[in-house]
């Protein structure tokens, strides 16, 4: 059946559908880490009951997302070398450091402290458990930096020379590579899309609660801050987009 497909077709097709399904889950896991950062904060500062009931039902949600982070991203790193194995060969040489950057930098700044967080609540004094949480949040923010720094450089390359294999290789310094022209608009754009993601997502749960009970008081909670969030980033989702498609209107003018 599949014969008279052509193979490249067919690879874009499963790439597509990874990176699709592996994509909602760390940009929900970078908006859910900041919430549960600002949940604690919260907490902390006012000894509010309510703050941490949320707390501990959205860090459930927080790890199985996460999980299926890490796990969908595996499948999609095996795809780059089994779907795209002479691109990957001849942008080995500077994918690879920025993908590794990532793996050393942020991936192990979340795993050190993720356990911390996941399950040292009653285990360590509350400062030391805050921290955990605040580690974690950065840690999803590196791992966009990273991540976006590379996907950014394949759209707008820069900072390159061909060695004699005809691989791309670092012409000099990694800033030209890492600051490639379209990285600050994709990474101000895609973190800010994470955070109306989760707004929209929390905010779709709790008016789901408030339907079965209008007096929760979590539920109201958490229905008013996300839609605070929302309000306040959506706007400038507006204007990073915009910024993002004139960005892209001068270095890839084919796209538009």
């Amino acid at each position: 059946m599949f014969d008279t497909f052509d193979p490249i077709v067919l690879a874009r097709i499963q790439f597509a559908f990874t990176v699709s399904f592996h994509f909602f889950f760390p940009a929900f896991s970078i908006g859910l880490a900041s919430y549960l950062m600002v949940l604690e904060g919260l907490w902390l500062k006012t000894a509010k009951q309510v703050y941490l009931d949320l707390f501990r039902f959205w860090i459930k949600i927080f790890a199985v997302t996460f999980a299926m982070g890490v796990v969908s991203g595996i499948v999609l790193s095996y795809q780059f070398g089994t779907n795209w194995s002479v691109f990957s060969d001849k942008t080995g040489p500077i994918i690879g450091p920025l993908m590794a950057y990532e793996v050393l930098t942020a991936f192990f700044l979340e795993a050190g402290f993720l356990g911390v967080m996941l399950f040292g609540q009653d285990k360590v004094g509350k400062g030391l458990h805050f921290a955990a949480t605040c580690m974690v949040a950065l840690g999803t923010f590196i791992s966009a930096f990273w991540i976006l720094s590379a996907n950014s450089w394949m759209h707008t390359p820069t900072g390159y020379t061909f060695n004699q294999a005809g691989q791309f290789v670092p012409a000099g310094s990694w800033s030209a590579i890492i600051f490639n022209p379209s990285f600050p608009y994709r990474l101000v754009h895609t973190v800010i899309a994470a955070y109306l993601t989760t707004a929209l997502a929390v905010g779709g749960s709790a008016a789901w609660h408030l339907l079965k009970d209008k007096t929760d008081e979590r539920a109201r909670t958490m229905f008013s801050m996300a839609m605070w969030m929302a309000a306040i980033v959506a706007p400038i989702q507006i204007f990073a987009g915009d910024e993002q498609g004139l960005n892209t209107l001068e270095h890839q003018p084919a796209k538009v």
